[in-house]
């Protein structure tokens, strides 16, 4: 008995060292909230912890990432959206509780709805046979995400059934939904890169998405079109030989969840961060991640080294879509969307990116969209399709998304060359990042 007894304490005890450690602190910095988190080390663990962040929508002004053997500690230095510090004591604990539970990953839960997974290749009009199908087969669509990059287009759409108002469970239903999508995605020239899944399995929807474009290849792909404000985010790969890493340094527009997006693509990748630092300067964001595999090398060719720059750039690309944002708040009815989709077709209107919600019986929904050949439509279209769908419900302005670079960064580490592309120093950030993480004495 006294040997059992010893054996739970023991358990205990690890359980007790291993929980995540939490603090929040308001008064280290005047412009942002401090959020430092420490945990027993363990792949994805980084990726959890941002994800907390994120899901509150906060946006990561700077981060210090270090581990030291088998530890892992974080401080992050975050914001609201307003760009102002954390006060709400709600939301405070809220994200100290979320931090501190986190031991086997997150996931949002679908709530008791189906899940419905597609990719194929985009075009002009696609979203709308795909709801059109949707409707005719009585499925409600509650939530969904559609993102689109390089001529590629994923979706994972929350369904309930219309009649019963719970999950579709009807085998035989399933499939027919599977079958008719898989022929919408196909379209005449698509025969096999079309797929369809259906679960009702809780997953974070946007870690999901990536995985989606991830495993199309949308990194190897060349957009039908591009508009012209696209800007591909500088990437830089190397190995640090003396310390047997492989440093990633990316150079990009900030913008919210920026950060969960790299450490999404490099978790999903089966890379460890073992250290990182994140700043952001005006509209500019650069980071910069030591990492190796799982196995402890690092990168170890040169195509290995391309194909992680694509990746990146891939999933730094996916969220920022361009266009006209429309924003559509009505009551909700069965074949809403369907009908708003075939308005935007009829149109020549493209859905480059879709977020859809309901909220108590209201649809929430946000569009970004664009002309046939990506670029920005005339706004006498928009005003048209406005005037169809309903003015005080329908409302337009210009993308946030837009990626112009208009000024110069004032760090004097940077350089600018070519058509405003900055260009970094790898061995200057390399001191500076090591001093920031505790790992070398002097930066000079």
């Amino acid at each position: 008995m006294e040997r059992y007894a010893c054996t739970d304490e023991y358990e205990k005890l690890v359980i007790r060292m291993s929980s995540p450690r939490v603090v929040i602190d308001n008064g280290v910095c005047s412009t942002a909230t401090l959020v430092k988190f420490d945990s027993a080390r363990r792949h994805g663990i980084l990726l959890d912890t941002i994800q907390v962040l994120t899901d509150l929508n906060l946006s990561i002004k700077k981060a210090y990432v270090s581990s030291d053997g088998k530890w892992f500690m974080d401080v992050f230095h975050v914001t609201d959206q307003n760009g102002n510090k954390l006060t709400d004591e709600s939301v405070l604990r809220y994200m100290e509780q979320s931090l501190g539970s986190i031991h086997h990953g997150r996931s949002n839960i679908s709530n008791g709805l189906t899940a419905l997974e597609l990719t194929g290749t985009d075009r002009v009009g696609l979203l709308s046979e795909v709801f059109a199908v949707l409707s005719d087969l009585q499925c409600d669509v509650v939530e969904a995400k559609v993102w689109t990059h390089n001529g590629r287009i994923a979706s994972l759409i929350y369904l309930k059934d219309c009649n019963s108002g719970s999950t579709i469970e009807d085998s035989q239903k399933i499939n027919g939904i599977e079958a008719r999508l898989r022929n919408v995605l196909k379209g005449d020239n698509d025969i096999r890169s079309a797929t369809t899944s259906v679960s009702m399995a809780s997953i974070h929807t946007e870690r999901r998405l990536h995985q989606l474009m991830f495993a199309d290849r949308d990194y190897q792909r060349n957009p039908i079109f591009k508009a012209s404000s696209s800007h591909i985010p500088v990437v830089t790969v190397q190995n640090w030989a003396e310390r047997g890493y492989s440093v990633v340094s990316i150079q990009s527009k900030d913008r919210r969840k920026l950060l969960f997006d790299v450490v999404c693509n490099l978790t999903d990748m089966e890379y460890v961060v073992f250290h990182a630092t994140i700043t952001t300067t005006g509209d500019q964001a650069h980071q910069e991640f030591y990492i190796r595999h799982k196995d402890g090398t690092p990168i170890s060719s040169e195509p290995e080294r391309q194909r992680v720059i694509q990746c990146i750039q891939a999933a730094v690309e996916r969220r920022a879509s361009e266009g006209v944002r429309l924003e559509l708040c009505t009551e909700d009815k069965q074949g809403l969307l369907a009908e708003v989709m075939r308005t935007f077709r009829e149109n020549g209107l493209n859905v480059t990116r879709a977020e859809i919600s309901t909220v108590m019986e209201t649809a929430a929904n946000v569009f970004y969209v664009t002309d046939a050949r990506g670029n920005t439509p005339d706004p006498k279209i928009i005003e048209s399709v406005r005037n169809k769908i309903g003015r005080s419900n329908l409302k337009a302005k210009e993308s946030t998304l837009t990626r112009h670079q208009t000024e110069k960064p004032e760090d004097d580490e940077q350089a600018v060359g070519v058509g405003g592309t900055v260009l970094f120093s790898l061995g200057s950030l390399v001191r500076r990042n090591l001093y920031n993480l505790g790992l070398i004495k002097s930066c000079s």
